[in-house]
């Protein structure tokens, strides 16, 4: 397949349509089509429905949307390291991240580096860990920010400042928000929404001890406090999140007796021969912490 045609395929899938996507790509419809048909059949598979005002992908054609946009990034991002001259601290920094309080310092550090290599740029993807991590081996991704549980022995690493607090997260016309502190107990039989991923769903079971049995969780969810303030404000449940400013005013953030951390991990790959503008960037963390 031609980075062209992967680039051509992408636009129809963001369109949905061939006549604006011909046209977006400045070239003609039937030229547009031909190459779609081309690429299914090189690759053996059916990549789109086509209806009579639009084209949707197929589950081949969403899988091929994913590590389409994986190639074109990446390509894009070499591109970009290797123009840049071996002495000019120039270039992007990709990092992935999710929602955490240790976000405020690691933007400090991004900020004081910037002052120095004002040529230097970052792009940040939220994610949760796991997702960030694919993208790290993928090499899309330079560095990643990490909520603990996380498993680590493929990357360097230095460990963020600030512990991150786990609170639960409720309305305040609830019998919770009288309480100081909530418990195991507190929770047991309560509507909960927790998180996702399975090594942080094992965290909070083992906090919730001989409680656990009684555990009823009615949603999960990846990160986004918004959506998790809108579905305590209705009513879905009690949010299990990290510690974080709650806007709302008819919520309440309380935290847990007995207290649960996590720590926070910035980390990189081993074996892998950094871009001058990364090795930079790493000098420039550790110094700072």
């Amino acid at each position: 397949m031609e980075l062209r045609v992967l680039r051509y395929f992408l636009v129809v899938a963001r369109e949905e349509n061939i006549t604006r996507a011909a046209a977006f790509l400045n070239i003609t419809q039937p030229t547009l089509s031909r190459q779609l048909m081309q690429m299914e059949e090189e690759l053996g598979v059916k990549l789109f429905h086509r209806g009579k005002h639009n084209i949707l992908l197929t589950e081949e054609g969403l899988l091929l949307r994913r590590r389409a946009q994986e190639i074109v990034d990446l390509t894009m991002k070499t591109e970009k390291e290797l123009k840049h001259g071996a002495e000019v601290v120039s270039g992007e920094i990709a990092i992935g991240c999710g929602e955490a309080r240790n976000m405020k310092p690691f933007s400090q550090m991004m900020a004081s580096f910037q002052q120095k290599y004002p040529d230097v740029s970052f792009h940040i993807y939220t994610a949760i860990a796991d997702d960030v991590k694919e993208r790290l081996e993928n090499g899309i991704l330079d560095m990643g920010l990490l909520l603990e549980p996380v498993e680590i022995s493929r990357y360097h690493y230095v460990r963020m400042p600030v512990e991150e607090k786990w609170r639960v997260l409720i309305r305040k016309d609830s019998a919770l928000a009288e309480k100081d502190r909530i418990t195991p107990e507190d929770l047991a039989g309560q509507p909960l929404i927790v998180a996702q991923r399975p090594s942080v769903r094992n965290e909070l079971e083992n906090w919730f001890g001989q409680a656990a049995e009684d555990v009823r969780v009615v949603c999960t969810c990846n990160l986004s406090h918004n959506n998790q303030m809108d579905m305590v404000e209705n009513g879905v449940g009690a949010a299990m999140t990290m510690d974080f400013a709650c806007n709302n005013d008819t919520l309440c953030l309380r935290p847990l007796e007995p207290e649960l951390t996590s720590g926070c991990v910035l980390v990189w790959k081993k074996n892998l021969k950094l871009s001058l503008v990364m090795t930079r960037f790493v000098a420039h963390v550790k110094e700072y912490l």
